[in-house]
């Protein structure tokens, strides 16, 4: 039975009040879609425990939250292929962030306000525990507007109907406002200021200035635009996925996303359509002016700190009150071709989650797989303790090296030979490029060769070089691309970062999830992450070889080295 406008709108505002009802599911199924299957007989490069979905293209992650004890993970779906289009909220479900089961998806287009596309967005828990949806709608004229989406149903922990507010969209972009209709998009979870006013912020641009655009609410219906955005930076381009939270300044807990106080900084990440890199700043919040200001020394731009110096893009982040873990998750697309996409009936894949915290120092953040991922480890293997000699190579055999968890230390015995830092090599990714693991340094390259053929006529290297700075000593870290396939027609672009550690007195450490196409690394205890899409033609489930290798001409002390066979997820 059809709901009048009036009447829903009513019922919108007792959900958002203190009343709760049920709702009458404002859309109908999405027709058509039948999705063409995998021409390919064999699948090597989809992963055991990373996230996708059984076909079809996927890319952002929407709305990540946990409600009434169950995780709902959100993304952007194609169910009618494995390009981008057509585009739909999927959802699936997990007690525990790793094994998902999915679910009929959760907003379709069926309003005029999202017709042509049902875009990103972000949970908000409302008052009294209740979910809220603020999502990018595409209107019949490809304007970009903010929509609102609530459950049908509180008291299913599973979420799976939402409705639609009557009054979509609640922001859109005018000419008096000056938006542009086609850079408006991805609202923000929200945050409630101390004047009891809901505050969200939607990425945008003006000419080539990046912006966050502020709007402030006091039901979550009725959104006013602020008079001047959040932040914004210059030379930056269009903002996709803001991302605006807060982080304790000591501890690795998280916080709620309204939190404020003395102890507490804000981190802002934006995704940057131009160079599809994402970038953050720590900085500082003001309540009055509704004004965010990065700390002195944070770079405001595309050579800042990143969460992941790879294959990563469009992330999000929630509070995990469960546990009470800020938790990011990121979308990790393809190093393929569009013609070997369609074929194998699929793209993109979720990051494993990370917990992510302030570090000590409070300049960079840090991020570590979440702990359940461990329980999926079988067959651990250790290595003792020992010296990796100029050019020495070291299997680590007993575990599925296509499917696996490693983690080492390393400790450097002297630097008197570490080769100097010209000033001019400020890039890290073209750094690695130059210096990949076939150029022998002196300290370095060292790490693992994973994904690796017996002969080593493919492998991705994971790698550590030191050199002598000014007053220091500096740690790159580089994921080689370079001979992860025989297949030329792959990206193999070789990814770099600096590790803000300290050899001297401290160890160096490496962990890398190795699963098939994809190698997640963390280095210096998750201080820099880089993540490596690969697609290997000869090292294939069984075929796969895991090494520790140095390369340099100076010994290098692995001091420990742990790796273990990963299970397969539960996800389809």
């Amino acid at each position: 039975m059809a709901i009048s406008s009036l009447c829903l709108f009513l019922l919108f505002s007792l959900f958002l009040g203190q009343g709760v009802v049920e709702l009458e599911a404002s859309h109908h199924v999405y027709q058509n879609l039948q999705t063409s299957e995998s021409t390919s007989e064999s699948q090597p490069y989809r992963t055991g425990y990373h996230f996708q979905p059984p076909k079809n293209w996927m890319n952002d992650p929407n709305g990540p939250m946990i409600y009434k004890g169950i995780y709902h993970l959100f993304y952007q779906y194609n169910p009618k292929g494995a390009v981008w289009g057509n585009i739909v909220w999927a959802h699936s479900t997990s007690t525990d962030l790793i094994n998902w089961t999915p679910h009929d998806a959760a907003i379709y287009p069926s309003q005029k306000s999202d017709i042509n596309g049902c875009w990103s967005g972000s949970a908000t828990i409302l008052p009294g525990g209740k979910p809220a949806m603020l999502y990018t709608g595409i209107d019949p004229n490809n304007t970009q507007v903010q929509n609102l989406a609530v459950p049908k149903n509180l008291s299913d922990p599973h979420l799976i109907e939402w409705v639609k507010s009557p009054t979509n969209p609640l922001m859109a972009p005018t000419a008096m406002n000056q938006i542009n209709v086609s850079s408006f998009r991805d609202p923000t979870t929200a945050w409630l200021g101390p004047d009891k006013k809901w505050r969200v912020i939607i990425g945008s641009k003006i000419n080539h200035k990046g912006l966050a655009i502020l709007y402030t609410s006091k039901n979550f219906v009725k959104w006013t635009q602020a008079k001047h955005p959040l932040h914004s930076a210059e030379g930056t381009g269009m903002w996709e996925c803001p991302d605006f939270f807060p982080v304790a300044t000591r501890g690795v807990y998280g916080v709620e996303t309204s939190k404020l106080g003395s102890s507490i900084k804000h981190v802002l990440k934006v995704s940057l359509d131009d160079t599809k890199h994402e970038y953050y700043t720590i900085g500082t919040y003001n309540i009055f002016t509704d004004k965010y200001v990065p700390d002195k020394g944070q770079v405001d731009s595309d050579s800042g700190l990143r969460y992941d110096y790879g294959k990563f893009y469009a992330s999000k982040t929630f509070f995990d009150i469960l546990t009470q873990r800020r938790i990011l998750w990121g979308w990790i697309n393809e190093s393929s071709s569009v013609e070997h996409d369609i074929k194998k009936g699929w793209s993109g894949v979720q990051a494993i989650p990370r917990n992510i915290w302030l570090d000590k120092s409070g300049k960079q953040l840090i991020q570590w797989p979440i702990v359940e991922i461990e329980k999926l480890r079988v067959n651990q293997v250790k290595l003792p303790s020992k010296f990796l000699k100029a050019g020495s190579v070291v299997e680590v055999k007993g575990v599925t090296a296509s499917q696996a968890d490693i983690e080492a230390s390393f400790k450097i015995p002297g630097f008197e030979k570490a080769e100097v830092l010209d000033p001019s090599w400020t890039n890290p990714q073209l750094l690695c490029s130059q210096k990949g693991a076939s150029v022998k340094g002196a300290l370095g390259p060292f790490g693992f060769l994973v994904l690796s053929s017996k002969s080593l006529e493919e492998y991705t290297a994971v790698f550590f070089r030191i050199f002598k700075g000014h007053g220091k000593y500096v740690v790159l870290m580089c994921s080689d691309q370079s001979r992860s396939s025989l297949d030329a027609d792959n990206d193999k672009t070789t990814y770099g970062a600096f590790v803000d550690v300290d050899p001297v007195h401290e160890s160096l450490s490496l962990r890398s999830l190795i699963d098939h196409s994809i190698v997640e690394s963390f280095g210096g205890g998750g201080k820099a992450c880089i993540t490596a899409r690969v697609y290997p033609t000869l090292a294939i489930d069984h075929e796969a070889h895991l090494y520790a290798f140095n390369y340099g001409t100076e010994k290098i002390n692995l001091t420990n080295l742990s790796a273990w066979s990963l299970k397969k997820a539960q996800i389809s």
